[in-house]
């Protein structure tokens, strides 16, 4: 959708496809909010100010939206659909796999959510790395980590989308 379509439609229109880019209604709210924009890079700087205000109930919520890294996406539809892109570099051999699926069980034993990270342009090695890193973290500096890779990916894919 172009951005002269975008600022005209009803917003129970492009409500649904702002949510396939963050499961989050207070954001998607924000960014139908504001509009008509001028130029993208105004909707854009809008949609980060916005995902840079989300709440632990924000994360949560989108956090389910998001399979695990390493796994494919259970659900269909767009969002499902840029899980499978943004992981594709991701897949490795069934040592990698095992090596991810163990990394995720820590983290979430850690933290008690599940991992997240921008996948687009990382591979499995990459990952991994920065999943015994980030499993360094205290809660604090980890949920602002989470957040600001929810803010990556929903930016990503509202390019991706407009």
């Amino acid at each position: 959708m172009d951005l002269p379509t975008f600022n005209a439609a009803p917003a129970a229109e492009v409500t649904p496809a702002l949510l396939t880019c963050c499961d989050v209604p207070s954001w998607a709210g924000a960014v139908v909010d504001n509009r008509p924009y001028a130029d993208v890079g105004s909707l854009v700087a809008t949609a980060d100010a916005a995902a840079r205000r989300l709440t632990p109930a924000d994360v949560d919520r989108a956090l389910a939206a998001h399979p695990r890294i390493g796994e494919r996406a259970h659900r269909e539809g767009a969002e499902a659909g840029w899980s499978r892109q943004e992981q594709s570099g991701v897949a490795g051999d069934a040592g990698t796999r095992q090596s991810l699926a163990e990394a995720n069980r820590a983290y979430e034993e850690r933290f008690g959510r599940v991992f997240l990270i921008r996948a687009a342009g990382r591979d499995a090695e990459d990952i991994l790395g920065e999943l015994a890193r980030r499993l360094q973290n205290d809660d604090a500096t980890e949920r602002a980590e989470t957040v600001d890779n929810l803010r990556q990916i929903a930016l990503l894919r509202l390019g991706t989308a407009s």
